[in-house]
């Protein structure tokens, strides 16, 4: 008579966590089947019937319920693999950083690790060892952009100034316009990869159909947003955004405006002159990031815009104006909060990072 398999004894909540897993989109394939193999064994199954199910060997099945037995979920992770840890000496880290700092091989803009392997003599998998261990990642890249505006500390505070404390029964919009949306129509939907994930399918190719202009004005106070669409994006269109914003505001209550600037923003001292109560405050220059418009912007596009499809230019516009009405039910005012910025300034040698 053959061996008896073990009984697994499990808790409640260990049995629904094995049974998420077991539906879940997000897991690794293969986490998802030693799950199932084991709530097949805890559910009575033999090794053999449980391996015929999940079409592979009995010893497959006994192993993972015999890890699991022993060590709970956690049994059902890859154990540590064996073999002596790669070691990579000074020598070669002080080549390596000292190569980085010279010009690449010709026909290549930047160095990499098969470069840097090929030019030092040695296996690319020290190098990538070196450059793992160091935290170089040699293809992903950060920009910035640094403002150079001379009035940056006034600027800056004036609008941050609004955003922490503003005057007393004003009113603080941030304004900005954002250009050139596409209406892109391709077929989406959703695909499975070769390692078994579920991901968003688009279609490579696409239809333009136009393109449209978005104007939005954030109230700080609230964080509801108005916005209106154009298909241009002249002074005309900006300073008729500007009608609508303040048609509705008494002449006595005092509004203040964020704004970058953007050609259109500026020279319109006839209508500042039209509407006293209003007054414009500007960004500095190459600051955009001050205007907390472009916070909604980001949400707009990854909710509204990111992935779509639009077969014209009312399709767009009707898609921006349902996400303004189901953003409004939820709207908050954003808190402005400040960030240190590391590493934010090229460095003269790799070394001095490493430091």
């Amino acid at each position: 008579m053959g061996r008896r398999a073990q009984t697994l004894d499990i808790s409640a909540s260990d049995y629904r966590e094995l049974e998420r897993i077991s539906r879940s989109q997000t897991e690794s394939r293969r986490r998802v089947e030693r799950v199932r193999i084991i709530l097949a064994c805890v559910d009575g199954g033999r090794n053999e019937e449980v391996a015929k199910q999940y079409h592979t060997s009995p010893n497959r099945v006994g192993k993972w319920r015999g890890r699991f037995a022993k060590l709970g979920l956690a049994g059902l992770e890859d154990a540590p693999r064996c073999g002596k840890p790669v070691s990579v000496g000074k020598d070669l880290r002080v080549r390596v950083l000292k190569l980085l700092e010279t010009t690449p091989p010709k026909g290549q803009a930047a160095w990499d690790g098969k470069a840097l392997a090929s030019a030092l003599g040695v296996k690319k998998s020290s190098v990538y060892a070196l450059l793992a261990k160091e935290g170089i990642q040699l293809q992903r890249m950060r920009s910035w952009c640094v403002s150079t505006d001379p009035e940056f500390s006034a600027k800056a505070a004036d609008v941050i100034g609004l955003y922490l404390a503003p005057p007393q029964r004003a009113m603080v919009f941030c304004i900005d316009e954002k250009p050139s949306i596409q209406a892109l129509s391709r077929k989406t939907g959703y695909v499975e990869t070769t390692s078994g994930k579920v991901v968003r399918g688009l279609q490579s190719t696409y239809r333009r159909n136009g393109t449209l202009t978005l104007f939005a004005a954030l109230q700080v106070a609230t964080g509801e947003v108005q916005s209106k669409t154009t298909v241009t994006k002249t002074r005309v269109d900006f300073l008729a955004f500007m009608d609508d914003l303040v048609k509705d505001i008494p002449g006595t209550q005092e509004v203040h405006v964020i704004l970058d600037n953007y050609c259109t923003h500026k020279k319109n001292d006839d209508w500042l002159k039209a509407h006293p109560n209003v007054r414009f405050h500007f960004t500095p220059t190459s600051a955009s990031w001050l205007n907390l418009v472009e916070v909604w912007f980001g949400i707009l596009t990854r909710k509204a815009l990111k992935g779509a499809s639009f077969n014209s230019t009312q399709e767009l516009a009707q898609a921006i104006t349902d996400f303004c009405e189901a953003y409004h039910r939820t709207a908050k005012p954003f808190v402005w909060k400040k960030r240190d910025v590391k590493g934010a300034q090229l460095r003269n040698t790799i070394a001095n990072l490493l430091e």
